[in-house]
């Protein structure tokens, strides 16, 4: 169902399943609501990586309609990856 059908669209970009990179969103037709943007440290399995964010190539490509980011809480896994955010989407 699309977002001019129904008017509201919620979904996880990361954190599902998993510890860290905990980051959903909320979409209305004109507007994208951010929730958390954490990170995760990855395991012995991903040499070199020092860290893992969330997949924000959608709000990348949606930017304009991006009006905020809530943060829930300053645990690591749901304000990590901030940064990285900030400077893609630039809110």
């Amino acid at each position: 169902m699309s977002i001019e059908q129904n008017g509201l669209s919620i979904f996880a970009l990361g954190g599902l399943n998993e510890i860290g990179k905990n980051m959903y969103a909320i979409e209305t037709k004109d507007d994208i609501i951010v929730i958390d943007c954490g990170n995760k440290f990855p395991d012995e399995s991903l040499l070199g990586i020092d860290l893992i964010i969330p997949d924000i190539s959608y709000l990348m490509e949606k930017k304009e309609k991006v009006r905020a980011l809530i943060v829930t809480h300053g645990h690591e896994d749901h304000i990590g990856g901030i940064p990285f955010f900030l400077g893609y989407v630039k809110v």
